[in-house]
């Protein structure tokens, strides 16, 4: 962690600890104590925690980064109690309002200290022990969830075999650093909607700049969630969201034409209502990393290169192949047992010759196939529609498709990229959009922030995210980059699974 994000760290905290001084220090005359401890930062709560009798350790506790903010709060609470302060506001106030709260129960007359045993003797009731016991596990479960791993469910086939429809996974937060909230106001374990309606679960009242404690990078081959480059702004309807994402829909209205398209879009709310998320709170994707930052990425034939060197297919990781079989009759069942097929789900079917097949198969059943001898020829189908259509960057001049792809650079942190006419659809929208700059080319030369550049230095690592269904997922193929800032975590664990009941042999698998 920087040492600029520690010491923002501690000041948070310090404050929280000294701001309310102006309130505590009467109150600690009131309990027989000098009032100048109030205004020494964690000596105070030290005093508190003698005065309540209470365990010192907490204080301490107070010191660990983030939690510690968590820990004044319940200081300041039991705080209050010695001077008869019990009801769910005057906690609530002494938690969340403590500069305030403090001075103004000192200014009254009727403010009476009554010591550590009479507090201890006072009895909640029992609605109250329930509150208390809920806003404890909110802010703990808040906490696990923020820092250390957060549960998500597979939504789509964009991942299969190696991540089925309606598995439960466990991602870890601390595999590349917790990300500190861009928006910390909001409901607790609801993503960017409040469900049922079309409002956002959050407020961008207060805004947090981009901030990851102890970062590390992500590793090429690892299956990562995060925020969907290109959901910043979408169409809030149902049919439309992430499924048929905003900057498609432009170019489709637009006949190929970005701005004309916009234009049909912001010119009919009504039909076409907008929503803009911060970069925390657009909708959450989880892919394979196949590119880093620095790397320079290639798709021949649906078979990726890096940096020149060719990259093994994940042994989950599905493509459609033509199958020429030995002219057996295939069973549904050896199918499915063997190889992994699924007739139901349209996984095999004939092809256009005789003892010919379409099939979506993994890496390990391809090989399978070829070792038993049911296959005599297995060869990539390039005829394969699904998914396919206009790739990033849309510009007419990088004539590229799903299979065949780049070379592209991925960019790096502190790596400098001269500026071309050729390479200005690639790099426009994370020069401008995940870097925030004003960015933009006129008559063949190139402009930040109204000043005129030949080279640009990126601030932040970049990423290539691309589906293990090759051939059906939405991915960087299709909107580019994954900056850094929209990396939530690594997917770790697939704690449960369900496809007309649970799925057993899934239970507990390390995601690989």
């Amino acid at each position: 962690m920087p040492l600029s994000q520690l010491f923002v760290i501690y000041l948070v905290g310090t404050l929280i600890v000294f701001l309310p001084s102006f309130g505590l220090a009467p109150l600690f005359k009131k309990a027989g104590v000098p009032a100048w401890k109030a205004y020494i930062p964690y000596y105070n709560t030290w005093i508190m925690q003698e005065i309540v009798h209470r365990p010192k350790h907490w204080v301490f506790w107070q010191f660990i980064p983030v939690v510690g903010w968590f820990i004044s709060p319940g200081i300041f609470i039991e705080f209050s109690k010695v001077f008869g302060k019990f009801s769910l506001g005057d906690h609530t106030a002494a938690s969340l309002l403590a500069p305030f709260y403090f001075p103004y129960i000192a200014s009254k007359k009727d403010t009476k200290f009554i010591g550590a045993e009479a507090a201890r003797k006072h009895k909640k009731s029992g609605w109250r022990e329930w509150v208390d016991a809920a806003v404890f596990a909110i802010i703990a479960a808040t906490l696990i969830r923020t820092f250390i791993f957060e549960a998500y469910t597979i939504p789509s086939g964009s991942m299969e075999k190696t991540l089925l429809i309606n598995d439960f996974l466990f991602v870890s937060k601390l595999s590349y650093g917790p990300r500190i909230p861009n928006t910390p106001l909001s409901i607790p374990f609801i993503h960017n909607y409040i469900p049922g309606t079309s409002m956002k679960s959050y407020s961008e009242i207060i805004k947090v700049p981009y901030i990851r404690w102890f970062e590390s990078p992500v590793k090429r081959g690892d299956v990562v969630v995060f925020n969907f480059p290109a959901g910043d702004t979408v169409i809030n309807l149902p049919e439309y969201q992430s499924f048929h994402p905003y900057y498609d829909v432009c170019r489709e209205l637009g006949r190929g034409d970005m701005d004309k398209g916009r234009k049909i879009v912001l010119g009919d709310p009504d039909q076409y209502p907008l929503a803009v998320h911060p970069a925390d709170k657009s909708d959450n994707y989880i892919k394979r990393c196949i590119g880093i930052a620095g790397d320079t990425l290639e798709i021949k034939k649906n078979v990726v290169f890096i940096n020149g060197v060719e990259q093994a297919v994940p042994p989950k990781a599905e493509v459609n192949y033509i199958v020429n079989t030995s002219g057996q009759q295939l069973d549904a069942d050896i199918m499915k047992e063997e190889y992994d097929l699924n007739a139901d789900k349209g996984e095999y079917n004939f092809g256009t010759k005789a003892n010919e097949f379409r099939m979506l198969l993994t890496t390990t059943a391809k090989e399978k196939m070829l070792k038993t001898g049911l296959a005599k020829d297995i060869q990539l189908d390039t005829s394969y529609n699904g998914g396919g259509g206009d790739v990033f960057p849309y510009d007419g001049v990088h004539v590229w498709s799903r299979d065949n792809f780049g070379p592209i650079w991925i960019p790096k942190k502190g790596a400098s990229l001269k500026l071309t006419t050729e390479n200005y659809p690639l790099y426009e929208r994370a020069i401008r959009v995940y870097e925030h700059n004003n960015f933009y080319e006129k008559e063949g030369r190139f402009f930040l922030n109204e000043k005129e550049i030949t080279s640009y230095t990126f601030t932040m690592n970049y990423y290539w995210m691309m589906g293990d269904n090759r051939q059906g997922s939405q991915d960087s193929r299709y909107w580019g980059f994954v900056p850094e800032d929209r990396v939530v975590g690594k997917a770790w664990m697939i704690w449960f699974s369900w496809e007309k009941g649970p799925r057993w042999s899934r239970l507990f698998r390390i995601v690989k």
